[in-house]
């Protein structure tokens, strides 16, 4: 199935970041494709496939493409990915997304593609009511086992606090990712941060440091904001313990590999994509193609960056809470931002 579709700002302790060495895809077994193809690589496969293709994913360090047939299976070989035939391919599972949409879309709920399980994976949050949940267990019942359906704790929220960041409108964010077009230097954020003010700051009713240039929420989640000031703006990322890595790239997440998430209030945390696609019905609107983690986020993380080693991901848009170390980060892909307004990271 198709996904719809710099970091470190050392202007002061609000504008930081963070990334990890790795590229986020583990080891690599001998044979398997070297980790940093295989971003062209799941990208190449999508191309050539498109809807013969249900998905891929990682595993053990190889992409693994669901197809429904051996046609599109020997194509997938011939591209250098692994295939994997699943019974239901991307017409039926593209369908199942159209019925949630138009019979279960209730908010506290996010649904998106798990090419693993070869299903639409559904999320519902506490506020989803018992008999909004039995509507919602209906709709998937009838669609032929393509949708699973989980409870998961807390509530689907925009995350913005008031607190210590990037500030704007009485709102507290993070920046994602330092980017460029010519000479011109900006810094890509939430579109639910953007919506709330024009002008930002670096610390609460401090100086101007960026104005805003385009914002995009609901439907996406991304915003642009122009510095006014590009003194101090390189194009890394702090690792929040004193060092900071380069962001060389931007792609689009693969299911199961590693990822990691910055921003202001829980700094530097880690997960796993699970999901890819993925509609969430916040109460003030929802938003669509997105990446669902495991990584931990908390209110003020909106806007911060999600990436694998020197390559950026993902604009964080929200979550249902935390347990321990298990969260529900969704980002935007950072890509489809990249796009909209022209620009590149460097």
């Amino acid at each position: 199935m198709r996904r719809t579709t710099r970091a470190r700002i050392t202007l002061s302790a609000a504008l930081v970041l963070s990334t990890l060495g790795s590229l986020g895809f583990g080891a690599t077994p001998a044979g398997a494709a070297d980790p940093v193809n295989l971003y062209a690589l799941d990208s190449a496969v999508e191309r050539q496939l498109g809807a013969d293709s249900a998905g891929t994913y990682l595993e053990n360090g190889r992409l693994i493409v669901t197809v429904t047939s051996e046609a599109a299976a020997e194509r997938a070989r011939a591209a250098g990915a692994t295939p994997r035939i699943v019974e239901r391919g991307a017409a039926q599972l593209d369908a199942a997304m159209a019925a949630l949409e138009s019979r279960a879309k209730i908010p506290g709920t996010s649904w998106g593609l798990d090419p693993r399980t070869n299903q639409i994976a559904v999320e519902a949050d506490s506020s989803v009511s018992a008999r909004d949940m039995a509507r919602l267990r209906k709709v998937a019942a009838s669609l032929g086992g393509a949708v699973r359906v989980s409870r998961v704790p807390g509530t689907f929220t925009r995350e913005v606090a008031g607190g210590d960041a990037i500030y704007g409108g009485g709102y507290r964010c993070s920046a994602a990712f330092n980017v460029q077009k010519g000479s011109t230097k900006y810094f890509l954020t939430a579109g639910h941060c953007t919506n709330e003010a024009s002008s930002w700051s670096a610390t609460s009713g401090g100086a101007q440091i960026g104005v805003r240039e385009g914002t995009s929420f609901p439907t996406n989640d991304y915003g642009l904001v122009r510095y006014t000031n590009t003194a101090n703006t390189p194009g890394t990322v702090n690792l929040y313990n004193g060092s900071s890595q380069d962001i060389s790239s931007a792609a689009n997440a693969v299911v199961g590999q590693a990822i990691r998430k910055s921003g202001s209030t829980t700094k530097v945390t880690s997960g796993t994509v699970t999901a890819v696609n993925v509609t969430v019905n916040y109460s003030d609107g929802p938003v669509y193609g997105m990446v669902r983690t495991t990584a931990c986020s908390a209110g003020g993380d909106s806007g911060g960056a999600h990436f694998a080693g020197s390559v950026a991901l993902g604009i964080h848009s929200g979550s249902s809470g935390c347990t321990g170390t298990n969260g529900s980060a969704i980002h935007q892909p950072v890509r489809e931002a990249l796009s909209a307004y022209g620009v590149t990271v460097y």
